[in-house]
């Protein structure tokens, strides 16, 4: 990754990702009407959804990164695998938009693209190399990390 790990730090995370069933059991959450009017909703859904883009695209532990720049910009998923980075921003919303730290990572991490995750129905392009894409359609609309 050469001068690139000068630009960002980088932290494993996955670890968080994979106990959203237990994060509902500690929380005395029992049922998804529940979840929905507890506060850390939004981790939990951001947990799951990280979780199987994960499993989708077929990442080793060691692929995937929490990623902030040190102008500030975060994703909550890095994938790296050779050459390849591809950022995952995840957004609880049918309806998501564009952020200037979208913008800023990928230019500070020589991204592929981003892929916006959300809880519509549909995948969209947002803007040359940002990609909306529904969390129920990332079966068919993510790719194998190559």
């Amino acid at each position: 990754m050469g001068d690139l790990r000068r630009n960002i730090e980088y932290s494993i995370d996955t670890f968080e990702y994979s106990i959203s069933g237990i994060l509902h059991t500690l929380l005395n959450q029992r049922t998804r009407h529940d979840l929905e009017g507890h506060p850390k909703v939004g981790a939990s859904w951001e947990g799951f959804a990280v979780e199987q883009i994960i499993n989708r695209i077929q990442a080793r532990p060691e692929e995937c990164y929490f990623g902030s720049t040190y102008s500030g910009a975060e994703l909550d998923l890095l994938a790296v695998r050779g050459r390849r980075r591809i950022g995952f921003e995840i957004k609880r919303t049918v309806s998501p938009k564009i952020t200037p730290s979208m913008r800023q990572a990928l230019k500070d991490l020589r991204l592929q693209r981003i892929e916006v995750i959300h809880a519509g129905e549909d995948t969209f392009p947002l803007e040359a190399k940002i990609r909306a894409v529904s969390l129920s359609r990332i079966l068919t609309d993510l790719d194998v990390l190559g």
